[in-house]
């Protein structure tokens, strides 16, 4: 009995490493094939021998990428929106969520129902043009960190988080003559690390991904954020391939390019910054659920 225990342990592992290996593998070949074609020249790239390894190695892409400075105020500039929108974010979201947790707010039930109606409805994206452009705000990024400085349901998501804080950690704060702005910030919000950094993390992804805004409200092109500019940039390349009558099959000349390498080389340029900094966000958004786990 204990062998055959033993073998459907051993089978059950080794059905377990087969499953996650093709997991893993259909997860990393699109970034791995795209990195391959990124580095490839455009040779291989049109006469599709790119599978997973670069062929005629290149990195024009990349050059043509970085030639003019642009990608560089393009990665600050975004640098600088993920950071300063992700701040409003959390410390909106909070301010918002913790009230609506307490049940002896007034009022409580008409405000959740109004929130919950924009989860709905909304205005639409001429109403909030014209609202941008009436505050005057157009090509600020005041207009991309306004409109977007709460998530609803990352709001909802908080919320619940307070709800399951027990209730005599406030009560005992008020008898020690705690107001509500002082037990928020000395007991909820330490208590509050593992939901802090998970809305966090998903904020500054939706930052750093930011596009459509940036293309409505922003017009100066030192303002402009790395999505735009890599869009900018491969557009630049397929028109001066059709206006040279390359097409998309062929190359600049001289420059080894086309169009699927330059998309290639702008995918990897903005998806290896999260990549790289994902894993330390990682380890601190698992040691503050570790700390929120022995706390509560």
């Amino acid at each position: 009995m204990a062998e055959q225990r033993h073998l459907g342990n051993r089978t059950f592992n080794g059905l377990n490493l087969i499953f996650l290996g093709v997991a893993g593998f259909l997860t990393l070949f699109p970034f791995i094939h795209v990195m391959a074609t990124s580095l490839s020249g455009s040779r291989a790239i049109a006469s599709g021998e790119v599978f997973l390894w670069p062929v005629d190695w290149t990195l024009q892409g990349f050059r043509n990428l970085v030639e003019d400075g642009q990608l560089f105020v393009g990665m600050r500039n975004t640098i600088v929106i993920t950071m300063i929108g992700t701040f409003f974010n959390l410390i909106a979201t909070v301010l918002a969520a913790y009230p609506l947790s307490r049940r002896r707010l007034r009022g409580r039930e008409g405000l959740l129902m109004a929130i919950m109606f924009t989860m709905v409805f909304s205005g639409g994206m001429i109403p909030n043009f014209i609202l941008i452009k009436t505050l005057g705000i157009m090509n600020s990024y005041w207009a991309l960190w306004l409109p977007g400085l709460i998530s609803t349901y990352n709001m909802f998501v908080m919320k619940t988080f307070f709800e399951g804080l027990p209730d005599e950690l406030e009560e005992s704060a008020s008898i020690d003559g705690a107001n509500d702005l002082v037990a928020l910030v000395r007991i909820i919000l330490p208590l509050s690390m593992p939901i802090l950094a998970a809305l966090g993390l998903f904020y500054a992804v939706y930052w750093w991904n930011a596009y459509f805004n940036v293309l409505i409200y922003i017009t100066s092109s030192s303002k402009l954020s790395l999505m735009m500019v890599l869009y900018q940039k491969i557009n630049n390349v397929s028109e001066t391939l059709l206006s040279t009558g390359g097409g998309s099959e062929g190359a600049m000349s001289g420059q080894n390019l086309t169009p699927e390498g330059i998309r290639a080389a702008a995918i990897v340029t903005a998806t290896a910054p999260i990549l790289i900094v994902y894993p330390f966000l990682q380890r601190h958004f698992v040691k503050g659920v570790l700390i929120g786990s022995i706390k509560g």
